[in-house]
């Protein structure tokens, strides 16, 4: 009788798994934006009006109350007020919209990276996986590399002649980051496969997966502000130690022939 309720778990597992996980991100992410608008601006969370944008929330001046944002659609003013002193009005749409706006691009910024760059995504997560040092060492390359673009930039500011290469410095810096953010998002993925022993998926899907649990770091009050810069810094370094996914590794020994 347990033989064959294990096929029928497993069977169950194999095809509502995926669908229980990218939901309970989903929802998750939803719940988190609404507690982040609660939180409001207050430092460190700057992510309510970053990322989460909350319109139609009345914030008292020194006059009169200002309403912050342009809104047509009447139903996102609907707002709730929570019982506990200290925490701002809950706004259900706006949280929504977040959501779909500010984690939808998220999503397709990195399966951009995916549907643009496979071979060079897939050399990159493999030495990300290989190694259990392989995210710290990430990390530090990108807080490295991090400071070396702001050295630069600052010493491009004094000069006239390369002012108009500080723009291409942080496009460059830029496009490194998001392509190692996807990266990181297709490693998540794969990880949360593995934790969770669902079966095997279509790479975008686990990218979506991925993104949308990066997204979820994002918008977690005073923390996402954290959370999201170091998977920024992260996939910066990421995408400078594997040289962009090349197949060969990063070492000074190609700096002498």
């Amino acid at each position: 009788m347990s033989d064959a309720t294990v096929p029928s778990h497993r069977s169950v597992r194999e095809r509502w798994g995926w669908v229980v996980l990218i939901g309970g991100l989903v929802v998750a992410g939803v719940l988190l934006a609404l507690a982040d608008i609660a939180v409001g601006n207050r430092f460190p969370s700057p992510m309510a009006s970053l990322v989460v944008a909350p319109e139609g929330i009345a914030t008292p001046t020194s006059h009169r109350t200002q309403t912050l944002g342009f809104d047509r659609n009447r139903l996102t003013r609907f707002t709730l007020t929570p019982p506990i002193r200290g925490i701002g009005p809950l706004s259900p749409f706006a949280a929504l919209r977040a959501l779909l706006s500010n984690g939808a691009g998220l999503v397709l910024l990195a399966l951009g990276a995916l549907i643009l760059f496979p071979s060079r995504v897939r050399g990159a997560v493999e030495r990300l996986e290989g190694r259990r040092a392989a995210p710290a060492l990430a990390l530090a390359a990108g807080i490295a590399v991090a400071l070396l673009t702001l050295a630069a930039i600052t010493l491009l500011r004094f000069t006239l002649l390369f002012l108009a290469v500080i723009p291409v410095v942080l496009l460059v810096a830029l496009v490194a980051a998001l392509f190692g953010m996807g990266c990181i998002a297709l490693a998540i993925g794969r990880l949360l496969r593995r934790s969770l022993r669902l079966p095997e998926i279509h790479p975008l899907l686990a990218g979506l997966t991925g993104a949308l649990a990066v997204f979820d770091l994002a918008v977690i009050p005073y923390a996402g502000v954290f959370a999201l810069g170091l998977v920024a810094v992260a996939g910066l370094g990421l995408t400078v130690v594997t040289r962009f996914g090349s197949v060969g590794e990063w070492s000074f020994g190609d700096l002498t022939w």
